[in-house]
């Protein structure tokens, strides 16, 4: 049992000897991995920072050479980088002023732990001494303690959901879970899109129910919670079962009301909360998504269902409440019709609104006739 410690020992040495004193005083050893550039480490590592550079494709001489702070930095990689190539479950802790920003391009999809440092790491004084040996101690109890999470031997099933497709989440995850399964949810906000990708890619999930696909709405209008341009590649590229839909597709992601770009000024928005605004697409743009989506799905390599929800795609995409437009939904819906291979995917088409049970338990019972059909049901594992 051991803890990493990533760090510049050229210029923090002192403060990362310190974070090293306090996790082996709790009897956890310590590998101190440098990445120093300019100069001669402070203390001595047991990854010397020549090591590093030769990981990173170049040398420890070459970096201070040339004498470019960004090079140098890429050469040698983000203590982070390394983090987000370890698989979800290790312990992971960054100490650093840049924990209280934005910190998406730091965590990414993996399980990171950040603890904003409240001043500078430069030099020991009694503010930094308290910050650094709580995130010492913190690694020690994560490292040091067996959780006792059980790793149970089932059918792993990931499904997405947004505020809005809620209700249709929590049936098909019930029903799934009463017949074997294990659930992850994961929350289409971007991130919990690009999560769930990797995770599928990694082997992790076994089937996907992808009830939220409103990542590729903010994709291509430019909303916020974009998931990227993979979205929707990694269950295709795996041959896992996959049900899909297009759960929030009515709506594109921004931050409070006066963050809206001024290019959508005039368009149909819905205030979520003060921190969340939410603009409605319009045909032209669900006619585009159609094509992707379907684009997307026609690539599958595995058992492949696209349910519509032909009474709306969101909880506000109902007769009465602010983004009902059928005009919108049907572009939507045509323009899958019309450009989703039926040999490869199978199109259901539903009279009933996406939080409607009978269509949340019509997506779960495919999923697992797909998943039985495959040899991942509970029972075949």
């Amino acid at each position: 049992m051991a803890v990493v410690i990533v760090g510049t020992l050229d210029t923090k040495g002192e403060e990362i000897g310190f974070a090293r004193d306090v996790i082996e005083a709790q009897g956890v050893d310590v590998h101190l991995v440098d990445t120093g550039v300019m100069d001669d480490p402070e203390i001595d590592p047991d990854t010397p920072a020549s090591d590093v550079a030769e990981a990173g494709g170049t040398t420890l001489e070459a970096i201070r050479e040339a004498g470019d702070r960004g090079e140098a930095i890429g050469a040698m990689g983000l203590a982070t980088e390394a983090m987000r190539a370890l698989p979800v479950g290790v312990p992971k802790l960054m100490v650093s002023t840049v924990a209280s920003g934005d910190t998406e391009p730091y965590v990414g999809t993996r399980d990171i732990a950040m603890m904003y440092s409240v001043a500078d790491i430069e030099g020991l004084n009694q503010l930094s001494r308290q910050v650094i040996a709580n995130g010492a101690l913190a690694m020690v109890g994560m490292v040091a303690n067996d959780p006792g999470v059980e790793v149970e031997d089932r059918p792993t099933i990931a499904i997405t959901m947004f505020g809005v497709t809620t209700p249709c989440v929590q049936t098909a995850r019930e029903y799934l879970q009463q017949r074997g399964y294990e659930t992850i949810v994961f929350h289409a906000t971007g991130t919990g899109g690009r999560a769930m990708e990797s995770l599928i890619a990694e082997g992790i999930v076994d089937g996907v129910l992808d009830v939220t696909t409103t990542e590729w709405a903010d994709e291509l209008v430019g909303g916020v919670l974009s998931a990227g341009p993979d979205r929707l590649d990694a269950a295709a590229e795996a041959g896992i079962p996959q049900v899909v839909s297009t759960g929030a597709l009515d709506m594109v992601n921004f931050g409070p009301r006066d963050t809206v770009p001024e290019e959508f000024e005039g368009r149909q928005f819905h205030v979520h909360n003060p921190q969340v605004t939410l603009m409605r697409t319009t045909p032209e743009e669900n006619a585009e998504l159609g094509e992707i989506i379907a684009g997307k799905l026609n690539a599958a390599t595995g058992p492949t269902a696209l349910f519509l929800p032909l009474g709306g795609v969101s909880m506000i995409d109902v007769e009465g409440e602010d983004f009902y437009d059928p005009e919108a939904d049907d572009a939507l819906f045509d323009a899958l019709r019309a450009h989703v291979d039926r040999g490869t995917v199978e199109l259901i088409e539903l009279d009933h609104p996406i939080n409607d049970d009978a269509f949340a338990e019509a997506m779960a019972e495919k999923l697992d006739a797909y998943m039985r059909e495959s040899g991942y049901g509970p029972d075949q594992e």
